[in-house]
């Protein structure tokens, strides 16, 4: 059945003159940034971010702090289910690829492709399926097929010929570590990645993003206030170049920084034993204009679109399609 399941991918720059498509989430990361009065100087503002964190952190024959730039391409994977063309095509996922401008040498470096991570079957799941499915429970749980159907086209993906035509190596997500869950630092500490943390156990998120075939690491890089979760295929600290690692990092410190201030703009960094705190006050405000209460509320009703163009529609062919690609 996988010859059913077709991908096409889009790109479109992420620089001050973006604006969102109409098919694009309107709840991720650059897609908020850009939108209202604000929107072209808090693009301005948060790219400005991203490059002086790069340079902060490249700093060997670096001098000026100035010799790296980041460009930001929006990957949107569009899927067609048992048609050809793009007629019927859902918005699956989409991501951020990094590249990096050397300013010295005047080379044009990729980066890494997955950064921030957004998914309309994801709201689905946790804005229809666990709601309803907790209705009338006593304590929260799960369903014991919770996250499979994502997981598994997002491992479809992976495998695609349109994935290996457009990028070489697989993806690494970076996101806010759990506020539910505690973090212990290790003695063990990267050049660029920082000092690593290990959590007392796994989130609801991290057994998610498991489903889709990916394993989780905690790092604070070197001047950062709280650590980061790295989700990844293979070996983080030895499949990809420190540039590459950095462009990661700068891109999704910086919107950590707007969205989550009160973890990954505090005052004061994690220390040995660290549980985050989205109550915390001894934070500092970003230049950039954010409604956290929209995005939420957003997610809800992209959660329902999900549910309407491409659960309801295509339910029998994706039951058994994913019952299939587990075995």
């Amino acid at each position: 059945m996988n010859n059913n399941f077709t991908f096409s991918i889009k790109s479109i720059c992420f620089d001050e003159d973006y604006h969102p498509s109409e098919s694009t989430r309107i709840t991720t990361n650059f897609a908020n940034l850009a939108r209202g009065q604000s929107r072209q100087e808090n693009l301005r503002n948060a790219l400005r971010m991203i490059d002086n964190r790069f340079n902060s952190l490249a700093h060997w024959d670096n001098p000026k702090g100035d010799r790296y730039s980041v460009e930001l391409e929006i990957i949107s994977v569009e899927m067609n289910v048992g048609a050809e063309g793009n007629n019927d095509a859902f918005p699956l996922i989409e991501i951020l690829k990094t590249n990096i401008v050397d300013q010295k040498t005047n080379e044009r470096i990729e980066g890494i492709v997955g950064n921030n991570f957004s998914s309309y079957v994801r709201d689905y799941d946790f804005s229809v399926v666990l709601p309803e499915y907790n209705k009338d429970r006593p304590a929260f749980s799960t369903p014991d097929n919770f996250g499979d159907l994502h997981g598994n086209l997002f491992k479809c993906f992976l495998s695609s010929d349109a994935y290996r035509e457009h990028f070489h190596k697989p993806p690494v997500i970076c996101l806010s570590a759990s506020s539910s869950k505690t973090y212990h630092r290790t003695g063990n500490q990267h050049p660029v990645l920082g000092v690593e943390y290990q959590q007392d156990e796994l989130s609801s998120t991290d057994l998610y993003f498991q489903k889709m075939g990916l394993q989780v690491r905690f790092f604070m890089p070197p001047n950062s206030v709280a650590p980061f979760a790295f989700y990844f295929r293979g070996d983080l600290l030895g499949d990809y170049t420190n540039l590459e690692l950095i462009s990661t990092i700068s891109t999704m410190e910086t919107f950590q920084k707007i969205y989550r201030p009160e973890i990954y703009n505090a005052n004061s960094a994690a220390g040995a034993c660290y549980r985050p705190n989205l109550q915390h006050q001894d934070y500092s405000l970003t230049r950039i204009v954010y409604d956290r209460e929209e995005r939420s509320r957003l997610a809800v009703e992209q959660g329902k679109f999900a549910e309407e163009h491409f659960i309801k529609p295509y339910r029998t062919v994706l039951e058994q399609w994913s019952a299939n690609h587990a075995r």
